[in-house]
């Protein structure tokens, strides 16, 4: 991991409009943008780790995260993705715990990090923030109450199905129009769906003599998203 200062102002990047930090005052910037700090992490590496304790928030300026708890046996469950203008660590920051999940990066990813004193101030000081945190917060309890019950009650058929039309949505794909702008390995994609890397890697391969994806190592192409759709039963 590597930490730096960052002279590129919050105002000019890109997803400021989208993000937690878009409403702030100029003065509010000016403070962001001096004590903020920029970290570089290459494929693989860890950005916190699983009952850590939390110093900041981080904000995604480019790149891949994804969000993973580990339970007592080791075994990796991927529990949130992140890409541009998202926040991550922001739960244990707001709750004062320890991390509950780890973070790392699924490729080459630059991150802007607040120290928590700061956004602790901004959180008090500017409702927009706040609101805009609790917004977070529900979004992601209404995602888990979904997860719990399609891990519940759907087939690892269609949770997989289902899976590959979110990370489309999620990272888009390549100027091919069909590859998914996202390489996860088979593991992790299991982790993702909650399943055994072995379920997941049969039900990619019944998917493709169907004729609704064409697999290149860890690269997915959607070549019949009408069908994946009625295989996750997404138009029910």
């Amino acid at each position: 991991m590597d930490i730096g200062h960052c002279s590129f102002d919050c105002r000019e990047c890109p997803n400021c409009k989208v993000s937690v930090f878009s409403d702030l005052t100029n003065n509010e910037f000016e403070t962001l943008n001096y004590e903020k700090t920029i970290v570089q992490l290459q494929k693989g590496q860890v950005l916190f780790l699983q009952d850590t304790k939390p110093h900041g928030l981080y904000c995604v300026k480019k790149g891949k995260i994804k969000v993973y708890r580990r339970g007592s046996e080791g075994k990796e469950q991927i529990v949130r993705l992140a890409t541009d203008a998202d926040v991550v660590g922001y739960r244990a920051l707001i709750s004062d715990e320890n991390y509950q999940c780890g973070a790392a990066a699924l490729e080459e990813t630059t991150l802007c990090y607040v120290p928590k004193k700061l956004v602790q101030s901004m959180i008090d000081e500017n409702v927009s923030i706040s609101k805009k945190i609790m917004k977070l917060l529900t979004d992601d309890l209404k995602n888990a109450e979904i997860k719990i019950s399609d891990l519940a009650q759907k087939p690892v058929r269609e949770r997989v199905a289902e899976t590959l039309l979110t990370l489309k949505k999620k990272y888009g794909v390549e100027s091919d129009g069909v590859t998914l702008n996202v390489i996860l390995s088979r593991e992790e994609l299991a982790n993702l769906v909650g399943t055994a890397t072995e379920s997941l890697i049969r039900i990619l391969s019944e998917f493709k003599k169907e004729g609704l994806l064409e697999l290149e190592q860890k690269k997915i192409k959607i070549v019949d998203e009408e069908h994946l759709y009625a295989t996750a039963h997404l138009y029910d």
